[in-house]
């Protein structure tokens, strides 16, 4: 068993607060670590899976539901199922504080981003706080079994596809998730998206994978409108499976890119798209830099706190930074990421930070040790800028 970075802030969230949200992607471990969370609780916490019926029936009346349940923790898991229960969840907590329950009181999972359910759970502001859990990291990697970068890399970070047993059996169970994510998850959040439509969508941003997003041609090859694959890309972005990185924007008199990046958060979910069941398929293949950067992005906003923002910065001129982490008017983290075992800095990133003023530069690469290299720049390997990224950011 694979210990999650996400554990012991989930214990100190809900020593602080009465309800606390894990938010992931289906299949990325929210159960297990709900019930590690949970295990040697006394008294024994509840659990409800949303998408049992018998389950459900139990909720037919959440408040009465609730109420007996008092000085348990309740785990109620794909929240998204039953999102009218959020509405009950305010007077439970408030009845629950009047009897001297401070904290710990529930403990939601949701298959969608916080974007997608906060409607539903304005209701309950002050009284929870929300924690992403993403796919397994190169940092927890390494604490586990020493380094498996290309592995992870490959099959990406669902437990179940990291750890089968084959590369042919985590491919499988990678076609068989994105299956059933067009099959039977997307069509619960909005109108009906022809699986067909949408799966040759998100193949298509795989094809893109670090490019600037242009949905009038993404439209034109789907014949679809912009507003509506403006409309698919943002569902993909609510159930945590694609994101789109902002450009970095201040007034300094260049011509910036204006155009946001956008990436297959999974690179084993990228790769499974492009049909790439192996390294050698990965690294023949004309976007494995990109795969690598979308990879390495996704593993260092893992660690961020939420306050520190992610950007990248392009210029027309060709100054570019693939990502910059601000944190306040205190840090400018200027991050390249290389695909090789000697990496150097171009212009543009040299022009780039000083652009944006870095406080902070360094290069990633898929080696094993860190050293210095022109002008204040630092390579890492990716495990080591986690924990190098982590320091300053959540630094006081």
């Amino acid at each position: 068993m694979i210990k999650r970075e996400a554990q012991t802030e989930l214990m100190a969230l809900l020593r602080q607060f009465p309800a606390v949200g894990i938010l992931g992607p289906r299949q990325v471990g929210k159960t297990t670590l709900a019930l590690q969370v949970a295990s040697g609780l006394s008294p024994e916490p509840v659990y409800l899976d949303l998408e049992d019926p018998e389950h459900q029936a139990r909720l037919s009346d959440p408040a009465r539901y609730f109420k007996a349940q008092d000085g348990k923790l309740v785990i109620l898991d794909e929240i998204q199922r039953l999102p009218q229960v959020f509405t009950i969840l305010r007077g439970a907590i408030d009845r629950r504080r009047r009897a001297g329950e401070k904290a710990g009181q529930f403990l939601i999972l949701g298959s969608a981003s916080l974007d997608l359910l906060r409607q539903s759970s304005e209701s309950l502001t002050g009284r929870i706080a929300y924690k992403e859990l993403t796919p397994l990291t190169a940092q927890e990697i390494h604490r586990h079994q020493g380094t498996e970068d290309d592995r992870l890399w490959l099959r990406g970070g669902f437990p179940e596809s990291f750890l089968a047993r084959s590369e042919a059996e985590s491919f499988k169970w990678r076609q068989t998730f994105i299956r059933n994510y067009l099959e039977r998850e997307v069509p619960q959040f909005g109108p009906r998206i022809p699986a067909v439509t949408l799966r040759r969508l998100w193949t298509m941003l795989a094809h893109q994978q670090g490019g600037q997003l242009n949905m009038a041609q993404l439209g034109a090859s789907l014949d679809l409108s912009i507003h509506t694959v403006k409309r698919y890309i943002g569902l993909l972005e609510d159930l945590l499976l694609v994101r789109t990185l902002r450009p970095w924007f201040s007034n300094i008199g260049k011509r910036l890119v204006k155009t946001p990046k956008v990436y297959i958060r999974d690179s084993g979910i990228m790769h499974a798209l492009l049909g790439l069941s192996v390294l050698d398929d990965v690294l023949g293949h004309p976007s494995a830099g990109a795969s690598w950067e979308g990879f390495v992005v996704e593993n260092l906003l893992a660690v961020l706190p939420d306050d520190a923002a992610p950007w990248f910065y392009r210029t027309a001129a060709g100054a570019e930074i693939d990502l910059v982490i601000e944190q306040g008017t205190r840090k400018r983290i200027a991050i390249e990421i290389k695909r090789s075992t000697a990496p150097a800095p171009g212009k543009g990133f040299h022009h780039g930070c000083e652009d944006i003023k870095a406080t902070h530069r360094f290069i990633i690469y898929p080696g094993q040790e860190r050293f210095p290299l022109a002008r204040d720049i630092m390579a890492m390997p990716l495990a080591a800028m986690m924990e190098e990224l982590r320091r300053l950011t959540h630094a006081g």
